[in-house]
């Protein structure tokens, strides 16, 4: 299949990329320079340069093109508001163009990768792809982006036929994850961490590879119109943190640091952040994790994609392998 991809030098879209490349399907992927996509092309992608902001290279990019996987986004939660414009026209103003312009284009088939986040705070309920977000409350800048470009991806297919099917994948991990969920495993097992930060934040995670897969299960087999969550287990920071210990081989962490200290610290929160391995924003990361659970069943993906992932346990020795860290 002949497929423009966006995201595709990211840490899903990487994944994505290579399993594409590795049935014989024929990539042509978005990058901002030929420096950022020199993986990419090592694995045989056409690079056209340019980003979310060029519409001459998404038009380019969706040329004679069979299908659209579009994943490119900015993901960080915390960030300070200086920041937000540019997460706003990468997320919303940059889903808008490259959806549209794939309408334009008669583009077959389109993958949205959305995010569990676009659903919320699912506050303690297990929910599914019929929740909806009640367009209030966001707990991050991030969420409210998120949020705003699954509803331009939903109004398009309702009012204008795109022939699109959305994926949302829960907590993504795997080998170089940088996100702050990976930064603070990192930490921990680095020995600079021995305190637990957020311990009930609720999290579906699930392994990279297996959301890579998921995506090219909705790209082969996905309902156009229809969304599919992406998960792999449902967890705690506490419980997840636990395994990553007993899978590393060393004592799980039982101490939390009090969100009251981190309210406290949040005027200082860049200096607090690095030494914790958290983002520079502690009052948009208490917001986004306090009392915060986020967690959607994939029962749907399993059923009608074919999708199994791995258990969490399972996932992460697979992670600390990869990266030489298994005891």
């Amino acid at each position: 299949m002949r497929i423009f991809l966006t995201g595709g030098t990211g840490f899903i879209g990487g994944r994505v990329a290579r399993a594409l490349r590795e049935r014989g399907d024929e990539v042509r992927a978005l990058a901002r320079s030929v420096e950022r996509g020199a993986e990419l092309e090592r694995l045989g992608c056409e690079l056209v340069i340019g980003d979310l902001a060029d519409d001459a290279a998404i038009a380019s990019g969706l040329e004679g093109r069979e299908a659209l996987i579009h994943g490119a986004a900015i993901f960080e939660v915390g960030i300070p508001a200086g920041e937000h414009r540019a997460m706003y026209e990468a997320n919303v103003l940059g889903t808008e163009r490259v959806l549209e312009t794939a309408l334009e284009a008669g583009t077959p088939k389109v993958v949205y990768v959305s995010t569990v986040g676009a659903f919320g705070n699912t506050h303690g309920e297990l929910v599914d792809e019929s929740y909806r977000h009640p367009g209030a409350g966001f707990t991050s800048y991030y969420e409210q982006t998120k949020y705003e470009a699954h509803q331009i991806a939903e109004r398009l297919i309702a009012e204008r036929g795109l022939p699109c099917v959305i994926v949302q994948p829960g907590g993504v991990y795997g080998p170089d994850d940088h996100s702050a969920i990976g930064r603070q495993i990192d930490q921990f097992l680095a020995g600079r961490m021995p305190l637990l930060v957020f311990p009930d934040l609720g999290l579906n995670m699930a392994h990279v590879d297996d959301v890579a897969a998921g995506i090219l299960l909705a790209l082969d087999r996905g309902k156009p119109g229809e969304s599919y969550v992406l998960g792999g287990e449902i967890t705690t920071m506490r419980e997840l943190m636990a395994t990553v210990a007993r899978v590393a081989g060393k004592r799980p962490p039982t101490r939390a640091v009090p969100t009251a200290a981190l309210r406290a610290l949040a005027p200082v929160g860049p200096l607090v952040g690095r030494l914790m391995g958290q983002p520079p924003n502690l009052r948009e990361l208490i917001s986004s994790a306090d009392g915060v659970t986020f967690w959607a069943k994939h029962d749907k993906a399993i059923a009608e994609l074919g999708y199994s992932p791995r258990g969490l346990e399972t996932g992460l020795r697979d992670m600390l392998a990869a990266e030489g860290k298994l005891p």
